[in-house]
C-alpha cells in the first residue's frame, strides 16, 4: 500500500528537497505552506495536495495531516509569536497515533542537555538568537520549547539534527551520532538535499524512534577519519 506522508514546512528549500524525495519513493503527498509561497511549487501541482496557511495554524494542519503515515516537519524558530512550539503542537495534536514524526533542527537542539558544543557554536547561537529576537525575526528559545513538547510525547518522533548545510549534488546519506560532539562530525557540512532525504528514509527505520540523530556529510573529512562499520552501509545505519 502506498505511504501517503505531510511535508509541513513544504515550500522551503529543505520542503522542496524532501518533497523530490517523497514522490522519488512512490509517495503519496500533502503539504503545508504559507498562501503566498504555493507558487513556488507551481511544477508539482499534479502530484501534491497542498493546503494553505501557517504551520502553526491547528485547524490547517490537522486537514494535512488526515490520513497519513508519516509526517515530516521543517522547524523554523520564524518570529516571535511562538511559531515552532505552536507547529510542534499541531502536529503532536493531530497526526494520527501510529504516524511516524520527523522533525528538522540543528545541533544546539539537545534530547537531554548533554550535547557539548564548541565555543564558536555556542556565540553564534547566543549572538544570533539574542539579534534575532531582538529584531523580531526568530525566536531560538522557541525552538527549544518546540523539542521540549516532542521529546517528551509519546509518538513515534525522530528529530533529525542537521549541520551547516550547503546546496550541490548529493553525497549521499549522511552519516549519524547520538552526540553533537562526536568527532566525526566535526566538520560541520553535509549537502541539504542529502538532510532531506535522511528524513524522508527516516520514516521506514523504526531504530531512530525516539532519537535524535545527529548528522554530517559522509564525505567530510571528520566522517572519513572517524568511520564505523555502520557507516559504510548505503542506508540509515
Amino acid at each position: 500500500m502506498t505511504r501517503k506522508v505531510c511535508i509541513v514546512g513544504i515550500s522551503g528549500k529543505l520542503g522542496q528537497y524532501m518533497l523530490k524525495h517523497a514522490l522519488a519513493r512512490g509517495y503519496q503527498v500533502t503539504g503545508v505552506c504559507r498562501p503566498e509561497s504555493i507558487g513556488k511549487l507551481d511544477a508539482y501541482r499534479q502530484k501534491v495536495t497542498l493546503f494553505p496557511g501557517r504551520t502553526d495554524d491547528a485547524a490547517v494542519v490537522a486537514r494535512a495531516v488526515q490520513g497519513c503515515d508519516a509526517v515530516l516537519s521543517v522547524m523554523a524558530p520564524w518570529g516571535i509569536t511562538d511559531y515552532a512550539s505552536g507547529t510542534a503542537r499541531a502536529v503532536l495534536d493531530a497526526a494520527p497515533k501510529e504516524a511516524r514524526l520527523i522533525f528538522s533542527c540543528g545541533w544546539h537542539i539537545s534530547i537531554d542537555r548533554k550535547d557539548r558544543y564548541s565555543i564558536g557554536l555556542r556565540l553564534i547561537v547566543s549572538v544570533f538568537g539574542r539579534i534575532a529576537r531582538w529584531v523580531r525575526f526568530a525566536d531560538l528559545d522557541d525552538q527549544v520549547r518546540a523539542f521540549d513538547l516532542i521529546f517528551t510525547s509519546q509518538r513515534k518522533w525522530t528529530a533529525v539534527r542537521g549541520s551547516s548545510l550547503e546546496e550541490g549534488p548529493s553525497q549521499g546519506l549522511p552519516i549519524w551520532r547520538d552526540r553533537a560532539h562526536d568527532p566525526a562530525l566535526s566538520s560541520d557540512i553535509m549537502r541539504r538535499t542529502d538532510f532531506a532525504e535522511f528524513m524522508v528514509a527516516a520514516i521506514e527505520n523504526d531504530d531512530l524512534i525516539q532519537k535524535a540523530p545527529a548528522l554530517v556529510s559522509r564525505t567530510s573529512k571528520s566522517a572519513m577519519a572517524n568511520r564505523l562499520p555502520q557507516d559504510v552501509v548505503a542506508g540509515l545505519s
